[in-house]
């Protein structure tokens, strides 16, 4: 008989399906005390959850080998160490497709209701007042929307507003141009160009370093007078004291926003401005969404612990512990080597080939390649991409993936090589696995290399000439930004230069601008693993 432990409310469909299952005994544990947690854990096999239990390294040191999957019934996986999970063959499931539908719903119910200032006329007639002065306000039939963000909801929002007869435009530089063309979506090349052309604006972004603060207060300087601005996606992607400021102005006539910074804490300055309608973070809050949350969590917990296929694992849902000890760090190699293309390029990606060559041929590729487009993707996705889905990932985004094997591989035992080709540009990087553990980048787009990859890492490119190494030590030195090691390769037949740094902590964007500045640099990229 299989235990599974419930430790946060999910939906009645949910429960009763793990409650029918013959093989399972269920306990329903809501709000369990965390020091209670950890003494009876090692009874269970399987362990549900939302975003209140910590499923941490205290928790597995107390868990007991029992313990096979964890489930969260939700999006996010901030809440769980995966990777701790991952040594032990755990698998960690979520339900990252539930709630798009609700999510989206919201999104154009914002829209209407604060570009209709729907809230404002019945708080009037709830306090008996009928006064329509002041309310007018806007058709969304002929007007262009701009969608920051064309994956899973953007998309379902897009297709939806065209139904209102509105002209869609999109910005999403990791998109391929065959997805704006399904969803009839006209391609920004930058932000600004969707800014500036805008009747509408929603945001559809995970939050990532780059996204975060995205529209602020240079941004908004961009807009049309009387935008309507809308954000269900993530709280800090629109700077809060930068839209409070355009909204006094007037240049944003009215905003929805479903997610704010301080959440769950209602504080934030938009709350009080009549022009704004804010709600708790409700996009997920629908009957149907957490019908399919509570249902999808039950059947993949089942799932995994029966041995079938999930569909939303997280980690690695089909290596035995043994298997993974044997490919792990060429799994890190894979994912590491994907991992750095957006933190160098911008070009959206139409092709991905993996090659693998020598010792690496011999073994799982197939989990190889699904590394290399989880590290691929996910400076852009973050938890949206895991090694199940990130080959739908790729296909959903229009890029096409091979992989290809050669026994030998040259001057290594063993040599991955992942080429990206984008419509301007292919892009290549190879790495190697020294010893039983010991990463390499060995190769960037034919600059012969010898790195060993650290967290934070530095990469610029140069023309071949004296003085380019110390000027940037120099610069790094004010910035009191100490370099690990360093290694520069050249392109003789070009005059170009490559310096790749590893250094002890984040170089800020001052910093990089100061670089980016130099005679003779022709760009420059910071680099976090």
């Amino acid at each position: 008989m299989m235990k599974i432990i419930i430790t946060e409310k999910i939906s009645d469909n949910g429960i009763q399906l793990l409650q029918s299952a013959k093989d399972v005994q269920l306990d329903l544990r809501d709000g369990i005390d965390r020091a209670e947690l950890l003494k009876i854990i090692p009874n269970y096999d399987g362990i549900i959850v939302r975003s209140i239990t910590k499923i941490d390294e205290e928790f597995y040191q107390h868990a007991s080998p029992r313990l096979k999957v964890v489930g969260r019934a939700g999006v996010g996986v901030d809440n769980i160490d995966t990777e701790g999970a991952t040594k032990r063959g755990i698998i960690v499931v979520n339900t990252p497709e539930s709630n798009i539908v609700s999510a989206a719903e919201l999104t154009i119910g914002l829209l209407l209701a604060s570009a209709r200032n729907i809230p404002r006329a019945h708080n009037r007639l709830l306090n008996k007042v009928w006064d329509r002065k002041g309310l007018q306000g806007s058709e969304l039939f002929g007007k262009t929307v701009g969608v920051i963000g064309l994956g899973r909801i953007g998309s379902l929002v897009a297709t939806r507003l065209q139904a209102f007869g509105m002209r869609v435009i999109a910005y999403d530089p990791y998109i391929a141009d065959a997805r704006f063309e399904k969803f009839n979506a006209e391609k920004k090349g930058t932000l600004a160009e969707l800014l500036q052309e805008a009747d509408f604006i929603t945001v559809h972004t995970p939050k990532t370093e780059e996204t975060f603060g995205m529209i602020g207060e240079e941004e908004l300087k961009l807009v049309k007078k009387g935008v309507r601005v809308v954000n269900c996606a993530r709280g800090g992607i629109i700077n809060e004291e930068a839209l409070l400021k355009a909204l006094k102005a007037g240049i944003v006539a009215s905003a929805g926003i479903d997610v704010l910074m301080d959440e769950p804490h209602p504080t934030s300055p938009l709350i009080d401005v009549e022009t704004c309608v804010v709600t708790p973070h409700i996009g997920a809050d629908t009957a149907e969404a957490q019908y399919k949350v509570g249902l999808t969590i039950a059947q993949e917990v089942l799932a995994a612990l029966r041995g079938e296929m999930v569909p939303n694992a997280v980690n690695l849902p089909t290596l035995h512990p043994q298997e993974f000890e044997a490919m792990k760090h060429f799994l890190s190699l894979g994912e590491m080597l994907g991992k750095l293309y957006y933190q160098l390029e911008k070009e959206a990606v139409e092709r991905v080939t993996i090659t693998y060559k020598g010792e690496v041929a011999a073994l799982e590729t197939t989990m190889l390649t699904r590394a290399v487009l989880k590290g691929l993707f996910e400076p852009i996705l973050k938890d949206q991409v895991n090694f199940v889905n990130a080959r739908l990932v790729a296909e959903n985004r229009g890029v096409a993936v091979t992989e290809a094997k050669e026994t030998a591989a040259g001057n290594y035992l063993n040599l991955i090589k992942v080429e990206i080709a984008s419509k301007q540009d292919v892009f290549t990087i190879s790495g190697t696995v020294f010893g039983r553990h010991e990463l390499r980048i060995v190769d960037v787009c034919g600059y012969e290399l010898d790195v060993t990859p650290s967290p934070y890492m530095l990469v610029a490119q140069n023309t071949d000439k004296p003085g380019m190494i110390g000027q940037i030590g120099t610069l790094l030195g004010v910035s009191k930004v100490n370099i690990a090691t360093m290694q520069v390769s050249r392109h003789h037949k070009e005059n170009k230069a490559l310096m790749f740094l590893t250094v002890d902590s984040v170089v800020d964007k001052d910093t990089l601008k100061m670089i980016g500045g130099v005679e003779g640099i022709i760009k420059v990229n910071f680099i976090k693993l």
